[in-house]
């Protein structure tokens, strides 16, 4: 282990253990974190935790050494934290969550990012893939009192429920990078929009890139109206 690793664990990032595993669907893993930092934690809705997934594995590159993922819930109390980890990317991430133990350690810090909940808005559009899943349910547990549409675009068979068993959202079996399948979908919801409007694109960083681009440009929405966060893409290594 080099210098920089030791680093890394004994001051960069602090511990958890892993208290849960299981496997929600196909491609997805619930994971479950317990640490005493988590009962006092500054936490926002919305935040990620950064994995040090690879920290021992000498034949990887720094880079690909640490990961991100949407905190999907928390518990102060308890002091644990839920993450839902998708594997369809391959990377060390989906061989790293495929492959840990309840029991073992891991290594964590926290990352603020701009994906975060903003109750300024009066209706909501959730879009995002099966990566994304966990991140909007968290979003939407928490929007109390204001309509939320949602557009899902996912392999059926990979999808899961909310922490509280519930399935708040529309999903639909469509092909990865399907942007003309979601614009279509896109121009249905809208109409039913009330107020204030604000959306949420996570996923296939093309699909979030395409998107982006029609909000602010075909549909003229202010840039504070649109949230956008690439969670992946399958000709890249490592994004986050």
């Amino acid at each position: 282990m080099s210098i920089i690793e030791n680093i890394l664990k004994k001051v960069v990032l602090e511990t958890a253990s892993i208290s849960d595993k299981a496997q929600l669907s196909p491609s997805v893993y619930k994971i479950q974190l317990k640490s005493e930092r988590f009962k006092a934690a500054d936490f926002e809705l919305g935040y990620f935790l950064r994995l040090g997934v690879g920290i021992d594995n000498d034949t990887l590159a720094m880079k690909d050494k640490v990961r991100s993922y949407s905190v999907w819930d928390i518990d102060k109390t308890k002091g644990t934290i839920d993450l839902a980890i998708a594997t369809e990317s391959r990377g060390i991430g989906a061989h790293w969550v495929m492959n840990c133990k309840v029991g073992e350690t891991v290594y964590f810090k926290w990352k603020k990012g701009n994906f975060l909940l903003d109750l300024t808005a009066d209706s909501y559009l959730m879009i995002g893939d099966v990566s994304a899943l966990s991140h909007m349910y968290m979003l939407n547990r928490h929007l109390p009192e204001k309509q939320v549409e949602s557009i899902i675009y996912s392999d059926l068979n990979h999808v899961f429920e909310d922490t509280d068993g519930s399935n708040p959202f529309n999903f639909y079996n469509l092909k990865p990078n399907a942007i003309a399948d979601i614009l279509k979908l896109v121009n249905d919801m809208i109409p039913k929009m009330k107020g204030n409007r604000m959306v949420y694109i996570a996923g296939d960083s093309r699909v979030c890139v395409a998107l982006n681009a029609y909000f602010k440009n075909e549909l003229q929405w202010n840039t504070k109206q649109i949230k956008t966060k690439p969670f992946w893409n399958p000709d890249k290594k490592g994004l986050e």
